[in-house]
């Protein structure tokens, strides 16, 4: 079985910049050492280059555009993620919506390199549309529940199976994260229990003091 995945969104909270990023970092290292769990994380693009090449974990940029170098005066082209050192990337999290076409030329961009891709989408309809496109990852996140506290695999745990089951039927080679409200190791094991491949989460690792108990929670069910 494939180690799930624990993939840490840093976003743009203070507490996950400069030196507590590589604080976050050094943690999830010694976190997926200590358990054999695949922990990412997923930085500004100012730490992208630093943490890339600092650590060991998988580091994902936070979004990435389709377009080819040149013109494009303030997009971020998939070759200057992968010359920073990324694995993937992100791509339509809630907070940062792209079109269907937008979206598809991100994906088509990050294969092409052969990066990861990570889809977020919000519902069993999208899920299944992001499916589609054939990404890596396709990560079921109801926005309602981000930052919330409130577990999506508590919360709504049928959202989990339906959209698993809604990309597994259009390609079953697409992997499932979920998301929002993530904050223990009993809300990774009910994800993981209902069909997913790990979780993408935020605020619980990133806003805490010890990130590295709070990781070593998150892997403790698995």
């Amino acid at each position: 079985m494939t180690s799930p995945l624990i993939l840490v969104n840093l976003k743009t909270y203070r507490e996950g910049m400069g030196n507590r990023a590589h604080m976050i970092a050094n943690a999830a290292v010694q976190v997926a050492q200590e358990s054999g769990v695949t922990i990412g994380i997923a930085p500004s693009y100012i730490d992208l280059h630093p943490l890339s090449h600092h650590f060991t974990i998988p580091v994902y940029a936070q979004h990435v555009d389709g377009c080819e170098p040149g013109t494009g005066t303030g997009h971020v082209t998939v070759e200057a993620i992968k010359a920073a050192g990324a694995a993937g990337s992100l791509v339509n999290h809630s907070e940062r919506r792209l079109t269907i076409a937008d979206i598809e030329a991100s994906i088509r961009a990050l294969q092409a390199h052969k990066l990861i891709s990570v889809i977020c989408s919000n519902n069993e309809m999208t899920s299944a549309g992001a499916a589609a496109l054939g990404p890596d990852y396709v990560a079921i996140e109801p926005p309602e529940l981000i930052g919330s506290g409130v577990s999506v695999s508590k919360a709504n745990p049928d959202i989990i199976k339906r959209s698993v089951a809604a990309v597994h039927a259009v390609n079953p080679k697409v992997k499932v994260l979920t998301g929002a409200g993530i904050q223990s190791g009993e809300c990774v094991k009910i994800a993981v229990d209902l069909g997913t491949d790990g979780v993408l989460l935020a605020s619980s690792v990133v806003k805490s003091k010890e990130p590295g108990t709070v990781l070593r929670d998150l892997v403790s069910k698995l």
